[in-house]
């Protein structure tokens, strides 16, 4: 029973998670050789996934902080996120560093709270998926499912780092990274409010 039940939180994980692996590599590519970045992304990914599990528990125990109907409008942080590095990049490419471009690059990629941001905008459709499901598990049940779940942050994290460090991947993100970035934050956010109908659509 433990083993069957921590196996099908591995797999809901997974399943749910695929797409982060992508958007932590090109986060780990941004902060590349910068002190400091990987704690900052692995922060902001337990953040966000924090606040993604706190609101699945709370909607399992009938408690809604975050009606179903405002869910697709999450899609308007990575969007404006990816707008933002689209922003600094044409400013980048157009002008070079400047004073403000010089402390963001003595940083090195994205603050806790960028990736905290993203990381829930992106598994807001999660939380539908988490709510039955921690519904039914029980207490206990939840119990296992929040914390191979939290266990796992770690391990994508690990493998989002793993492959932005891969020599032949680390070379394409570091040449086409700070392209790819925003293209891959604009692409979820207008996902997220094109599938959820927000605003109509």
């Amino acid at each position: 029973m433990g083993l069957g039940i921590i196996g099908q939180a591995a797999g809901l994980f997974t399943v749910t998670n695929i797409d982060d692996i992508l958007i932590l590599a090109l986060f780990f590519a941004q902060g590349a050789g910068h002190p400091g970045c990987t704690r900052r992304i692995v922060l902001g990914q337990y953040l966000g996934f924090a606040a993604i599990l706190a609101v699945a528990v709370a909607a399992a125990f009938g408690a809604t902080f975050l009606p179903e109907s405002a869910i697709p409008y999450l899609g308007l942080l990575p969007l404006a996120l990816g707008l933002k590095a689209a922003w600094q990049a044409w400013k980048d490419h157009r002008a070079g560093a400047g004073d403000e471009d010089e402390e963001q690059a003595r940083e090195g990629g994205p603050s806790p709270l960028e990736v905290a941001a993203v990381t829930f905008a992106n598994g807001g459709d999660n939380i539908g998926v988490y709510v039955p499901v921690f519904a039914t598990a029980g207490v206990g049940g939840m119990s296992v499912y929040a914390t191979v779940f939290l266990v796992l942050v770690a391990v994508w994290c690990f493998a989002g780092r793993f492959f932005a460090t891969r020599p032949v991947i680390a070379k394409a993100l570091a040449r086409w990274g700070h392209i790819l970035l925003p293209l891959v934050l604009i692409a979820i956010g207008l996902l997220i409010l094109i599938e959820g109908g927000a605003f109509g659509l």
